[in-house]
């Protein structure tokens, strides 16, 4: 089987990519391990462990993608403030939607909704979905990959998109060579239900362990949950994932100073690794990365998916102009405009969490002073607030079409 264009990932990212490349003439593959079912959606279910804060940019291309539909059929919750506070001083900032005369700053949602939105526009389009494929070998075949499934299929593209993820089968089938390292952090991941209303606010404060964060999810009328994301090391993280419910209620209501009231419930928890991890190279001749497959990032401000997403609309622009001028859309050339644009965007949004991550890790008192100094030399400032804001709505820089208004 020979494609023009072969996807491996159907997550958010590949899912993405494959719809902004709907309209373009190519034959697309897009090869994933699951089976790629969009099950009923239940309101009254439990909520995912994992969410994402899309950004404005993100709902844009969901949007122009015919996507956004059904991620808000489903269950979304969008929030218009931010706040943040540092748990060993007395700083903190408070971002604002209404700063920049934006309705929200982003919206929280599980993972899965997503997913499921873009599947259903996937399975409503002429793409080609290989569910239950797992890629076993990749090899160079002339000008061609041939990829080897592990029921032994063979599939042949000049161009080959890894969107398979931070633990990418194709870029280790590969070679690409990364940089990485471990946080020495693991992260608690969950839904709590809570005291009181979230106020449509993403709260997170800095502990002396690292951060904790309480997402607003879209709750049953009179309960209030939110997301939480506990960055900690990785023996507390396990004795905090090991106790019992009402146990970790009551350390998690502690450690976030209550500021929602009491922690009534918590639902399955997952206890997560981070480590960050940067492709050397994000493409070569006919091979591009994007998503989690190129970069992964701490989860502290979120920002994961709408990188990825960035990447996906990027590259799809890119290939589409190279079509309309006629040129091989698997030559280096042409990948390297991907590379160009969105490598220094990434990089630069990893090092920002990375020193952001590191100073409020910080134990010398001077380290502790600057930054409880900083937030409220920042907070009082409203023109480098908005800053930060046009930052979390993923609306500055290099923009591809799909994220403009």
């Amino acid at each position: 089987m020979r494609a023009d264009l072969i996807i491996v990932g159907a997550g958010m990212v590949g899912s993405t990519l494959a719809l902004a490349l709907e309209h373009a003439g190519l034959e697309i593959i897009v090869v994933d391990g699951s089976p790629l079912n969009v099950a009923p959606f239940d309101t009254c279910a439990p909520f995912e462990p994992r969410v994402s804060a899309l950004s404005m940019a993100s709902q844009r291309i969901l949007q122009r993608l015919s996507a956004w539909p059904g991620v808000a059929a489903r269950r979304v919750c969008p929030y218009g403030e931010m706040q943040v506070w540092d748990g060993s001083g007395t700083g903190s900032i408070h971002f604002s939607a209404a700063s920049v005369h934006a309705d929200v700053l982003g919206h929280i949602v599980e993972n899965r909704v997503v997913q499921d939105a873009l599947l259903e526009r996937l399975h409503d389009s002429q793409i080609g979905l290989l569910p239950g494929a797992r890629l076993e070998q990749l090899r160079h075949s002339g000008d061609d990959w041939l990829l080897t499934l592990a029921d032994g299929r063979q599939l042949r593209t000049p161009l080959l998109v890894a969107a398979d993820g931070a633990n990418s089968a194709v870029r280790r089938l590969a070679g690409c060579a990364t940089r990485e390292w471990d946080y020495l952090h693991h992260a608690i991941v969950t839904s709590v239900r809570c005291e009181q209303p979230h106020r449509g606010t993403a709260w997170q404060r800095f502990t002396d362990d690292g951060p904790l964060a309480f997402l607003p999810l879209a709750g049953s009328p009179g309960e209030h949950w939110c997301s939480i994301v506990w960055s900690t090391v990785p023996t507390e993280a396990e004795r905090l994932t090991a106790l019992d419910d009402v146990a970790f209620c009551a350390e998690l209501g502690r450690a976030f100073e209550e500021r929602l009231g009491k922690v009534l419930h918590a639902d399955r928890r997952l206890c997560i690794p981070l480590r960050q991890r940067h492709a050397k190279r994000y493409v070569e001749p006919g091979l591009a990365l994007i998503g989690d497959a190129a970069h992964t990032i701490h989860p502290l401000a979120g920002q994961g998916v709408n990188l990825g997403m960035l990447d996906a609309a990027v590259l799809a622009e890119v290939l589409l102009h190279a079509r309309e001028r006629g040129e091989r859309l698997e030559q280096m050339r042409v990948l390297s405009r991907f590379e160009r644009r969105r490598m220094p965007h990434n990089l630069a949004m990893m090092a920002a969490m990375e020193g952001f991550q590191r100073l409020f890790q910080a134990d010398p008192l001077a380290l502790r002073l600057l930054r409880n100094v900083g937030l409220d030399m920042v907070d009082a400032r409203a023109e480098a607030k908005a800053l930060f804001v046009r930052q979390a709505l993923g609306l500055s820089g290099d923009l591809p079409e799909l994220a403009k208004a």
